[in-house]
């Protein structure tokens, strides 16, 4: 599949009733050769206006994240699980998060990054297991098949919490660390 059938796919996409309120399909953005992977939970308002994964306040917080640790947006991929933004920025639904996780899954074939940051604790218990705890688990690798993966603090998050913010800024140290050694970016 190419990126353009897959996008096609998204945008043609009717296995959920998230379509249909809309603005602009959500896709993903970045580099689609990218070492990295950050998955985000749905897109927001600004995001969803502007067809772009992470531009509102949390999106400008995650670039200020992977300036602080050198490394360019322009680098990584930025999606999310969910292509369409629920109402009112709500909790994607599981049934949401299944019909759209055929398309992540073609993303990451696509990208064949070599590690996957989870951003927050619905992507994190979506991708890396299904009871996963931010508060205890975040910032830690983990082999799972072919990826690294770690969960990092959703943005939006430390928006409301402040007190997270240094945590944040560990794990995104580790997770620079980790590309140092292991990846050529």
């Amino acid at each position: 599949m190419t990126w353009e059938e897959l996008e096609g796919r998204c945008r043609d996409c009717r296995k959920c009733s998230l379509c249909q309120t809309r603005t602009n399909l959500v896709f993903g953005t970045g580099n689609r050769q990218a070492d990295i992977l950050f998955v985000g939970e749905a897109p927001g308002e600004q995001e969803d206006l502007q067809g772009i994964p992470f531009v509102g306040p949390a999106g400008q917080l995650l670039d200020l994240y992977l300036e602080s640790v050198g490394i360019a947006r322009e680098q990584v991929y930025i999606a999310n699980i969910l292509k369409c933004r629920p109402p009112r920025n709500r909790d994607p639904l599981p049934e949401e998060q299944d019909a759209c996780m055929v398309h992540l899954r073609e993303q990451v074939k696509l990208i064949r990054p070599k590690m996957i940051v989870c951003l927050g604790r619905i992507s994190a218990m979506r991708l890396i297991k299904p009871d996963f705890k931010i508060t205890r688990e975040h910032g830690i690798l983990q082999k799972k098949g072919d990826f690294v993966m770690t969960a990092v603090y959703h943005p939006s998050a430390l928006l409301r919490d402040a007190s997270k913010k240094e945590d944040m800024y560990k794990d995104m140290k580790r997770i620079r660390m980790y590309l140092d050694e292991y990846v050529d970016i």
